[in-house]
């Protein structure tokens, strides 16, 4: 009888990536390549954590993002892409924590997974289980975001700016922590 499981992971993983970026962020990798080389499991969708200026919208529309960073920002680039921003409307910040889908063959291995990540300190987690289906999606904790822009006023001043970078840049370093954390776990 022909597994199923393993035909789905096959096919997922011979797509062609359909990301924004059109291939996988560097910080996270490494964890998907080694999820994907258990027998067990293959990752669906992934994003090591990210900083975004977009449209305050409520649907997710084309064009919604108008700067991603998915590296460290600076004080200097922020400013220089805030002040280039010359839109009408509200646009917000917004720092993002790393994001991980991945199918399970089973429950139980679903679970084990879980448990995995939730000791590595990814604590917005769970399982998604359908009809014949279970994937894991694994949610780190640090997020920021707030409206900055409306108009195309800048709402916060420069020390507002600082500080926001220096958060960013925490919540983004302890992200790709566990990141590592979990992979450490993964056999």
């Amino acid at each position: 009888m022909k597994d199923i499981f393993l035909q789905r992971k096959k096919d997922m993983l011979s797509k062609i990536d359909k990301s924004f970026r059109r291939k996988w962020d560097k910080k996270i990798i490494s964890l998907c390549k080694k999820i994907n080389s258990l027998e067990n499991y293959y990752t669906t969708s992934s994003c090591s954590g990210r900083v975004v200026l977009m449209f305050d919208k409520d649907k997710k529309e084309k064009d919604l993002f108008i700067r991603i960073y998915h590296d460290l920002i600076s004080f200097e680039k922020l400013k220089e892409d805030l002040n280039e921003i010359s839109k009408k409307g509200i646009i917000k910040f917004k720092q993002e924590p790393c994001i991980l889908h991945v199918a399970c063959r089973s429950l139980d291995d679903a679970q084990k997974l879980l448990d995995k990540a939730k000791l590595a300190g990814w604590k917005k987690s769970g399982i998604i289980a359908s009809k014949n289906r279970f994937v894991v999606e694994l949610n780190s904790t640090e997020k920021l975001e707030f409206p900055i822009i409306k108009n195309s006023q800048i709402l916060v001043d420069d020390e507002f700016l600082r500080i926001i970078v220096k958060k960013s840049n925490e919540n983004l370093k302890r992200s790709w922590r566990k990141v590592g954390k979990l992979s450490n776990l993964l056999n």
